[in-house]
């Protein structure tokens, strides 16, 4: 576990991993320990960057998603928090509850520091439904010697619909321990399984030396009494620590999602874990081998730092679950801040959660697509359309009648003769966050590409002084390949000097040269100082934090552009003012 240095400004701050440990002065892994800040309570709280519809707590710090689930009836969302301050410390698991998704009921805390085994802290975990219905947490605590340990906590009484009380049973506490491991490197218990031969597995993050591992433990039916296996699930060489792992199967076709538990020819398994020395996270997909216990990634995606992502902007110490209402996987993502931490102090809070979000395999079986969860569809109110556009080479429009710092927006752009694209290196292709960081977007036409940047300028000022950019570019590889940059370019998004503002990249996997009129969707839900985008029904995501100064409230507009060589046609664009939610 790394020291780490306070730094002034939480743009500096990592994106802060699934687990931080303090204790007499030290900061373990990405989380930043403001000791003179932790418990300041804010006098006030700002509403000018809140949102309306993510989900958040109504002040102070909050960080990973934790064991979410569906019980009974209602979705659980435990989260973790500080109940004294906007940085992070104090840290015990909130909870929230929802029939739907999108409102919110805050209950009592779930999980706090009460005993030997988790005393100095009650960190990142997992939930688990058992056969005879009965949820259960396992979760990382910090013992009175310092060491990660892995923990289980049940409901106090399973007749309460809320599960209000949560127990963490003495005489069962911890259920593992890092014995011949690094004490400081074994957290984030996921989901457990039920192999066919009635044992339980889960995965805990670890590492030795630069190896990132998924270390593989196993329980009877009891699921108290853990013994880890000789050999992690998987691992990879010299990405470092795994925080947050997440391990799930996923149907071959079609959009339903399944049991953690499920396997066979059907399916593929994921792995996705979130890589604390490089700030982000990234998955693969791949098969189970149930009778080794042993996954081995597919060979269609780079199986290190530079692989897939489920969101190639601020998300992080995502967690998914299965819905048996509805039968999907929901992903959950953790939002960090863009602001330094002096302001989130002034301003009351820190942190957000990503709208939940659907999740399912490709029909190419080589990666994931993810989708807004349809509840947030409720909160959709007026709606403005613009229907066969075009928009000329350099020009902007503006999407007239909306409320452009509240809005869920969903466009289809057709796209000219392909043969107009600009011709790429393939070594360009590894660091798409580096390529659309050095091409930016371009304000004249003259500046432009053969085909992009085009797309969407989000929380603008009428000057387009201030604005988010959210946009396609698109490169000829080889003769008849093309490939789509999208990108969400920050780097002019506030007059505030004091907030990073990073441009964020990924590609986006589309083969446009079948069909007589190529076209590319985006569909960007923008939430005051959030900015959360999804190209071409999902394959790319992109998620950023914002502070305008300018374009705020009244004074934030919409605007559809073009500053392509070419011109682009708008199919259609739909906008919808989005209402307020209630949450906590």
């Amino acid at each position: 576990m790394a020291m780490a240095t306070a730094t002034a400004t939480s743009m500096f701050l990592p994106l802060l991993g699934c687990l931080f440990v303090f204790f007499h002065g030290f900061a373990g892994a990405s989380h930043l320990f403001y000791e003179e800040l932790n418990t300041v309570e804010p006098t006030s709280v700002s509403e000018q960057y809140r949102t309306a519809y993510h989900f958040q707590p109504p002040k102070n710090w909050m960080n990973d998603p934790n064991g979410p689930m569906y019980y009974n009836g209602l979705y659980h969302l435990f989260y973790q928090y500080n109940p004294y301050g906007a940085v992070w410390g104090n840290i015990v698991w909130a909870h929230s509850v929802s029939t739907d998704l999108v409102n919110w009921q805050p209950l009592e805390h779930a999980i706090y520091p009460t005993a030997p085994f988790d005393i100095k802290g009650c960190w990142s975990g997992s939930a688990t439904i058992l056969p005879n219905n009965k949820p259960i947490i396992l979760y990382t605590g910090i013992d009175t010697q310092g060491r990660q340990v892995q923990n289980l906590a049940m409901p106090k009484n399973l007749s309460d619909p809320l599960l209000r009380e949560w127990v963490k049973p003495a005489q069962h506490n911890p259920t593992m321990v890092p014995n011949g491991l690094n004490a400081s490197s074994f957290r984030d218990p996921t989901t457990a399984w039920l192999g066919k031969d009635g044992h339980w597995r889960v995965l805990v993050g670890n590492k030795r030396h630069k190896r990132g591992m998924a270390l593989l433990y196993r329980s009877s039916r009891d699921f108290v009494w853990w013994v880890k296996a000789k050999h992690p699930l998987h691992s990879s060489k010299d990405t470092g620590m795994w925080e947050c792992p997440d391990f799930f199967p996923v149907l071959k076709k079609g959009q339903l999602g399944i049991d953690t538990s499920v396997n066979g020819p059907h399916v593929k398994h994921v792995l996705k874990v979130s890589l604390d020395d490089l700030k982000h996270e990234y998955y693969t997909v791949g098969t189970y081998f149930p009778n080794k216990d042993r996954y081995m990634p597919d060979n269609t995606s780079a199986d290190d730092g530079t692989g897939l992502r489920y969101d190639y902007g601020k998300f992080y110490a995502s967690k998914t679950f299965f819905d048996g209402l509805q039968n999907r996987r929901i992903l959950w993502g953790w939002m960090n801040e863009s602001d330094s931490v002096n302001d989130d102090v002034a301003k009351g809070w820190s942190g957000v959660q990503a709208i939940p979000r659907t999740l399912w395999l490709d029909k190419s079986g080589k990666q994931l697509v993810q989708w807004p969860v349809v509840e947030i569809e409720s909160l959709r109110g007026k709606k403005v359309d613009i229907v066969d556009k075009v928009l000329a080479s350099g020009s902007v429009v503006e999407v007239p009648n909306v409320t452009a710092a509240q809005v869920d927006v969903e466009v289809t752009f057709e796209l000219p003769s392909l043969d107009q694209a600009d011709r790429l290196d393939s070594a360009s292709l590894t660091y798409p966050q580096l390529l659309c960081s050095k091409l930016g977007h371009s304000n004249t036409k003259q500046e432009g590409g053969g085909i992009g940047p085009f797309g969407l300028l989000v929380l603008a000022s009428k000057d387009y002084e201030e604005r988010t950019a959210v946009f396609f570019r698109i490169f000829k590889k080889a003769e008849n390949q093309h490939v789509v940059l999208m990108c969400s370019d920050q780097s002019r998004s506030s007059l505030q000097e004091d907030v990073d503002k990073t441009t964020y990249g990924g590609l986006v996997d589309v083969d446009l040269a079948h069909g007589s009129k190529p076209t590319l969707s985006l569909r960007t839900l923008v939430d005051r100082s959030i900015v959360e985008s999804f190209g071409e029904g999902g394959k790319t995501c992109i998620t950023s934090r914002v502070y305008p100064v300018k374009a705020v409230g009244e004074n934030a507009h919409l605007y559809a552009f073009n500053y392509a060589s070419a011109p682009i046609t708008i199919s259609k664009l739909s906008a919808w003012a989005m209402s307020k939610a209630k949450i906590n």
